[in-house]
């Protein structure tokens, strides 16, 4: 039995002592095609589960707050991502990879830690809310989007929602610690849902979107309003560039002058 809780309370050191759960840690998935003669090698095969951004159906959280084992908990009901499911399964809730802990026929819960709480949008979620929902990635599955992982870079807030036609711009604020990974025609996941960048606005802290009709009616992003915040994950393309970069010796700063 759960009782409800206001995430917005939380402190930002809750818990004082946060015990590890081993079921909280994602899903692997193991490419071992070689057979048991050569299990030392197993290990250089292990890759954490990813996503696409292509979201399957949208769940309805039914229940979330504090659990009886101290932690917090989030039931949802669904029904397509619970054809296959099994405990331990790595499923995205609005772009935010969480592991299955219990389940049954109409609904499954996850354990949420602090931390994902404090990272992500999930803090604003009500009974009723409305969440994107993806399971993980499988070896022969089709590519449809682009490879999302499930680890929240932070949160953005919707600045403006216009409609033109039968699509839909949204415009979201986001820190330039991210921003810088955004570009336009790239890829960014927004609530686990993954999106071609039209345009970014640096003097604003701004980049947009556009959602077809289509869209609209098979993900949260136009169910939420001017004001509410949004995961937002970058494509991890950017990153390891910036990553050989710097570790090259080149700054990612201002550009130095050249010295005459």
């Amino acid at each position: 039995m759960m009782a409800t809780h206001s995430f917005n309370l939380l402190p930002k050191s809750f818990p004082p002592q946060l015990p590890t759960f081993t079921s909280l840690r994602p899903n692997l998935l193991r490419f071992d095609s070689c057979g048991s003669h050569r299990r030392r090698k197993r290990q250089n095969l292990i890759i954490r589960s990813v996503f696409t951004g292509i979201v399957e159906e949208m769940g309805q959280v039914k229940n979330l707050g504090l659990a009886d084992h101290g932690g917090f908990d989030l039931k949802i009901g669904a029904r397509v991502v619970l054809e296959d499911v099994k405990l331990g399964d790595s499923i995205a809730v609005n772009g935010t990879c969480l592991t299955v802990t219990d389940f049954d026929t109409e609904e499954f819960t996850v354990g949420l830690a602090p931390e994902t709480l404090r990272k992500t949008s999930l803090e604003e979620l009500e009974r009723g809310s409305l969440v994107n929902l993806e399971r993980a990635l499988q070896p022969v599955s089709r590519m449809g989007g682009h490879v999302v992982q499930g680890h929240v870079d932070g949160t953005g807030v919707i600045v403006s929602m216009e409609a033109e036609g039968d699509s839909l711009w949204v415009k979201v604020k986001a820190d330039k610690a991210l921003l810088k990974y955004i570009v336009p025609k790239g890829f960014v996941a927004v609530d686990g849902t993954s999106l071609t960048v039209v345009d970014v606005s640096d003097d604003e802290g701004c980049f947009n979107f556009m959602l077809v009709a289509y869209t609209q009616q098979n993900v949260v992003i136009p169910t939420k309003k001017v004001g509410q915040k949004v995961n937002l994950e970058v494509d991890i393309m950017g990153k390891y560039v910036e990553r050989l970069l710097t570790t090259a010796g080149f700054s990612m700063n201002t550009p130095q002058e050249k010295k005459g």
